[in-house]
């Protein structure tokens, strides 16, 4: 896919992605479907992509990054790390957040403070605006493991918007899920006007962005108790990796 028509179906994409945002709370209760059953069933999807799509896109990004820095410096063990240790720090940061946040627990009638709300809104608007910035790529490399992306994604929103809902009952409600959908559609707008180029960043922004996805999967997605349904769970997960390995057969 060229670059005009990539762009066009990211924006596409997007759209989507932040209907599924504004629709999260309707989604979850949707009539005669337990809630337990959409997490269950979102979580078990997430947790396939993140093993059998994310880990090993993270792994290829360093193969890329160790490509393009050959003539540069010196390939050592500790360079080979590096991607890695960028999913690192995007898994380490977004965990900072949650202690954060969790703290200072609220009253039942009252949000957390709004300095910790805002910060914690902040790295998810960036968190979003990375997903998007790196779409029409995404569709470059590969239509249907874009879709699959978009898929999981939207699912994943279903789930982080409930965690920020709970969290931040008043605040997030009036004016945060109407910001996260904006941010998406502002990481398109970047990647339209100052598209990613090099091979480097971009796998590095991809790696900062799984360590921050593998966090938000099992922190909001593997819910337990009575929140949980394991044969929804399965299902998901199953589904997600029969879709996956069908489109690796046809695209290899």
């Amino acid at each position: 896919m060229s670059t005009v028509p990539s762009v066009l179906g990211a924006l596409v994409i997007t759209g989507a992605l932040a209907v599924l945002h504004l629709a999260a709370p309707r989604i979850r209760r949707l009539p005669g479907v337990p809630e337990r059953a959409t997490g269950s069933f979102s979580g078990g999807l997430a947790v396939a992509y993140v093993f059998l799509h994310l880990l090993p896109e993270i792994a290829s990004g360093n193969e890329a990054v160790g490509e393009a820095l050959s003539d540069v410096v010196q390939p050592t063990p500790l360079l080979e790390l590096a991607i890695f240790l960028v999913a690192l720090v995007g898994f380490t940061v977004f965990f900072g957040l949650e202690r954060l946040a969790t703290r200072r627990p609220a009253r039942e009638d009252d949000d957390p403070p709004v300095g910790v709300y805002r910060l914690h809104l902040a790295s998810f608007l960036v968190y979003n605006g990375l997903i998007t910035y790196t779409m029409p790529l995404r569709l470059r490399t590969g239509i249907a493991f874009a879709l699959l992306f978009t898929v999981a994604m939207g699912l994943h929103f279903v789930l982080t918007d409930r965690g920020l809902e709970e969290r931040y009952p008043r605040r997030f409600a009036a004016r945060g899920r109407g910001a996260l959908a904006a941010a998406l559609l502002a990481g398109w707008a970047l990647s339209a006007v100052f598209a990613p180029s090099s091979t480097v960043v971009v796998a590095l922004l991809t790696a900062l962005l799984g360590g921050s996805v593998l966090l938000n999967v099992f922190k909001e997605e593997l819910p337990s108790g009575g929140r949980s349904s394991f044969g929804w769970f399965l299902t998901g997960l199953s589904l997600y990796s029969v879709l996956l390995g069908l489109v690796t057969l046809l695209e290899g």
